[in-house]
């Protein structure tokens, strides 16, 4: 069994390609990365833009690990009009787990020549447990004194990344940091593995941290992303009611 997409083609890409769309024939659980490696593929002359290439599924931008099904529409977006050059943002959730190579892949994307400094902040899976979501105080206390085995994170996902982008937004006009990355992994993280990767870079080393601190403090108590924490025998939710706006810093 396999599926078939229709992926559109726009600007260069459509010029290289010499086409506007394309339908590829993927076999069944293929996801968005497989359709861009199938169109690479078939079109050799793509493949160099793929490091800057964004996707979107049925209208909604996807991450690369987004699942595809039958009759999706796929399309490839090339670098955007609009905005200064040196302006961009990677803002993912994603299924697939990575690793501390992360923070270098993320600063080697969006730091430009005139860029002095790289901030970046990795969230891990700790082994102590965290404080209780209301509600889960006595399930808290039933693990108390036990070793977290894992976390499992799940998020609405088009809300959580509308909030990131606004979170992209404050910092661009609060620190003047326009070049920013925010990846959240959703599912089980075990012990000692990355949950959440923030790069921000700028000319100036002040701006970076600002903008830094700013995006792992504001996506943790806005992003509508929700975290278990995993033991043997049981799980605890972890957290607070969501901060619906930015902190007043004063």
């Amino acid at each position: 069994m396999g599926i078939r997409v229709r992926v559109r083609l726009f600007a260069v890409q459509r010029e290289l390609a010499g086409t506007r769309e394309v339908a590829l024939d993927l076999v069944e659980g293929a996801d968005v990365e497989a359709a861009w490696s199938a169109l690479a593929a078939r079109y050799p002359v793509l493949a160099p833009g793929r490091p800057s290439m964004r996707f979107a599924r049925n209208g909604e931008y996807a991450a690369p690990e987004t699942p595809l099904s039958d009759g999706d529409e796929v399309a490839m977006i090339p670098p955007v009009s609009g905005g200064d050059a040196g302006r961009a943002r990677i803002l993912e959730i994603r299924e697939a787990p990575f690793t501390t190579t992360i923070l270098a892949e993320l600063a080697d994307e969006l730091a430009l020549p005139e860029d002095g400094a790289v901030v970046g902040f990795l969230g891990r899976t700790r082994s102590t447990p965290g404080t209780p979501a209301p509600g889960q105080e006595d399930e808290a206390a039933r693990h108390a004194g036990r070793t977290v085995d894992a976390l499992e994170y799940e998020a609405l996902e088009p809300m959580a990344l509308a909030t990131l982008g606004t979170i992209a937004d404050e910092i661009s006009t609060r620190f003047g940091v326009n070049r920013v990355a925010i990846v959240h992994h959703v599912g089980e993280v075990p012990l000692g593995e990355a949950s959440i990767a923030v790069v921000a870079v700028s000319p100036h080393r002040d701006a970076a941290f600002e903008a830094a601190r700013y995006a792992i403090d504001e996506t943790k108590a806005r992003a509508p992303i929700w975290k278990a924490e995993r033991f043997a025998d049981g799980h605890v939710w972890i957290g607070h009611q969501a901060r619906t706006g930015p902190e007043d810093r004063g």
